[in-house]
């Protein structure tokens, strides 16, 4: 929106080159694509009705015990029980006393002085039988 009227160059009448950005285009523009955009997004937007279960928690998964494997420097033990690694998933499966023991969430919690390769071959053994919800208890030393 601004003009130069007189300049050095062209004597009283003469324009010179003006080399400000003429705003006013670029303004229009994005008001009008601010507009569109307005009006199009309330219509992109869908309302998806679904059908949620109360929030009431299930009884029976309330009152479980956990059931943790407990990884020692020598030996592993399952609800207290001591077991080796090829006998693991029977006493797993004794102690948690399901009818689909899989499901079942399995703590483990290992000491300071326990081996990486023994921990994951615990965590192995539990994954290549089909238990897929394991979690660590994390205790700091």
């Amino acid at each position: 929106m601004a003009a130069k009227l007189g300049g050095t160059t062209g004597g009283k009448y003469g324009l010179g080159q003006n080399a400000d950005i003429n705003v006013t285009p670029f303004v229009d523009v994005m008001l009008v694509l601010l507009i569109i955009f307005m009006v199009s997004i309330p219509a992109a937007t869908v309302a998806i009705k679904i059908d949620l279960p109360p929030a009431t928690p299930d009884q029976s998964s309330m009152h479980k015990k956990p059931i943790y494997i407990n990884i020692h420097k020598d030996s592993i033990n399952i609800v207290d029980t001591p077991t080796n690694l090829a006998s693991m998933i029977g006493a797993l499966d004794a102690g948690l006393g399901v009818a689909d023991p899989k499901k079942e969430t399995i703590l483990i919690r290992a000491d300071h002085d326990v081996r990486y390769e023994d921990f994951m071959s615990v965590v192995n053994k539990l994954q290549s039988e089909g238990y897929y919800k394991v979690a660590l208890i994390l205790e700091e030393v």
